[in-house]
C-alpha cells in the first residue's frame, strides 16, 4: 500500500493526531501568515482522499464562490500531486474520485439552506470571528447528525467575548482541540510576507500590528500598562550603554521560567534577549538559557527571591552569579512606575514573548462600568517580572530618593 508524508506546522500535529470522530471540534485562531487556513484545507482534502466525505465549507459572508473557502482548498490540493490527481476542481465545485464532495455556503443569507443539508461529515467554518450566535445555534444543530461528525472553526480574533471566542477559548468544550497559530509558528512563512510584516511592525501602532499579525484582540489601549511606552526595533547593544542587566522568573507547570537581558542608554531601556520555557527542569536551565542569551552566565542575574533553593541550585550548576532579588511592600507597583519613567522601551523583534506581555499587561477593568481600575492584573507578567528583577537596584534607589514618577 502506498503511503504519503505530510509536513504540518508543529502546533497542528496534535490537532490532527486523533483519528476522525475522536473529537467534535478541531480549530485554530491567530494572525496573518500563520498558515492555519491552508493547512486545515489540506487536512480536509486528505481526509476526503482517505474516505468519501460530505464536507461543508462555510463562513458568515459569501456572496459568490470567489468569497468562499474554495480558493484555499484549490491551493492546498495543488500542493500535493496525489491530491491533485484525486480531485476534480471546477470553477464552483470540488469532488473526489471516491465520492467526496465539498459544499460551499454562506451563513448570513443561507442558514436555511444549511438546515436542509443532510449527511454532513465535516464542517469548516472560516473567518469564524464574524459568525453570530444565532448562526452557531442553527449550524451545530444541523451538522452533528452523522457518526463521527466534526466542526473546524478557523478565525482571526478581534473582539474578546465574541461568540466564537466564548465557545472555543473562554469555555472550550472538553471534546475540542484548539491551537493558537501565528506567523512565527509557520515553518513555511514566505520571505516576501515577512518583509511586509516587518514594515507593518514599524508603521502600524502596536495594537493594530498585534491584531493583524499576532492574533491579538483589538484592545482598549488605555487599560494597557505600557501603552505608548514601547516599540519594536532591531538594534545592536552599544559599548557605551549601561549593562547588561539580567533577571529571571521561575515557573514550571503552566508558567514559563523566563529570563531577560536589557541595557540602559540615558532615558531609554533596551531589551535585547529573552529565553523561556514551561516545564524547564532546573538541571537544564543554565544550558537552555545560555543557548539563547549569549554569555548569560558571565553576568549577575537577579532571580525571584521566593525560590532560594532554586537560586542555590543554579549557583552550583552553571549560573554562579545568580542572586535573589530584593523585594519590598509595593515593589511591583514601584517597578512598573520605574519602567514607565523611561522615555521608551525598545524591544528587539526576537523577544517575541516579551513583546506579547508588553501588549497584554493591563489594569483591571470594572465589569459593570468598564472603568479602568488602578489595579494591575496578575497575568501576562513572567518576562515583565524578570525585567523588573533585572533593574531592581535602580528601582529601589529611585524609590528611596523619591525619584520615581509616572510619565
Amino acid at each position: 500500500m502506498a503511503t504519503a508524508q505530510l509536513r504540518l506546522p508543529e502546533k497542528l500535529v496534535p490537532i490532527f493526531t486523533p483519528p476522525r470522530g475522536a473529537v467534535a471540534y478541531r480549530g485554530a485562531h491567530g494572525g496573518r501568515g500563520s498558515g492555519k487556513s491552508f493547512n486545515f484545507a489540506k487536512m480536509a482534502a486528505v481526509w476526503g482522499y482517505a474516505e468519501p466525505l460530505r464536507v461543508l465549507a462555510t463562513r458568515e459572508f459569501q456572496a459568490s464562490i470567489k468569497e468562499s473557502f474554495h480558493a484555499e482548498l484549490k491551493a492546498a490540493i495543488a500542493s500535493e500531486p496525489w491530491l491533485e490527481d484525486h480531485y476534480d476542481v471546477g470553477v464552483d465545485y470540488l469532488r473526489g474520485r471516491n465520492g467526496t464532495e465539498f459544499i460551499f455556503r454562506g451563513l448570513r443569507h443561507g442558514v436555511n439552506t444549511i438546515k436542509s443539508l443532510a449527511k454532513v461529515d465535516l464542517t469548516i467554518v472560516e473567518e469564524a470571528e464574524d459568525v453570530p450566535e444565532v448562526a452557531w445555534l442553527a449550524l451545530e444543530a444541523t451538522v452533528f447528525r452523522q457518526p463521527k461528525s466534526e466542526l473546524w472553526p478557523i478565525w482571526n480574533p478581534r473582539l474578546e467575548g465574541s461568540p466564537v471566542d466564548e465557545r472555543f477559548r473562554k469555555s472550550r468544550p472538553g471534546n475540542a482541540i484548539i491551537a493558537e497559530m501565528n506567523w512565527h509558528d509557520n515553518p513555511f512563512f514566505p520571505d516576501g510576507l515577512d518583509v511586509l510584516r516587518r514594515r507593518e511592525q514599524q508603521r502600524l501602532d502596536p495594537n493594530t500590528y498585534a491584531h493583524v499579525w499576532e492574533g491579538a484582540y483589538l484592545v482598549n489601549s488605555d487599560a494597557q500598562v505600557f501603552a505608548n511606552k514601547y516599540r519594536v526595533e532591531e538594534f545592536e547593544p552599544n559599548h557605551e550603554w549601561d549593562g547588561p542587566y539580567q533577571g529571571g522568573d521561575f515557573g514550571f507547570s503552566q508558567d514559563p521560567t523566563a529570563a531577560i537581558r536589557c541595557y540602559v542608554d540615558g532615558d531609554r531601556l533596551y531589551i535585547s534577549h529573552e529565553a523561556g520555557k514551561t516545564q524547564l527542569e532546573l538541571d537544564d536551565t543554565a544550558h537552555f538559557i545560555g543557548e539563547r542569551i549569549p554569555g548569560f552566565g558571565l553576568y549577575v542575574t537577579r532571580w525571584d527571591s521566593a525560590r532560594p533553593e532554586s537560586i542555590s541550585h543554579l549557583k552550583r550548576h552553571g549560573l554562579s552569579r545568580s542572586e535573589p532579588v530584593e523585594k519590598w511592600k509595593g515593589s511591583v507597583e514601584d517597578g512598573v512606575a520605574f519602567l514607565r519613567t523611561f522615555r521608551e522601551i525598545v524591544i528587539h523583534p526576537r523577544c517575541v514573548e516579551t513583546i506579547r506581555e508588553m501588549r497584554l499587561y493591563s489594569y483591571k477593568i470594572d465589569r459593570l462600568t468598564q472603568d479602568i481600575l488602578p489595579v494591575i492584573v496578575d497575568a501576562n507578567n513572567h518576562y515583565i517580572d524578570a525585567l523588573r528583577y533585572a533593574v531592581a537596584p535602580m528601582i529601589k534607589r529611585g524609590f528611596e530618593y523619591g525619584m520615581l514618577g509616572v510619565v
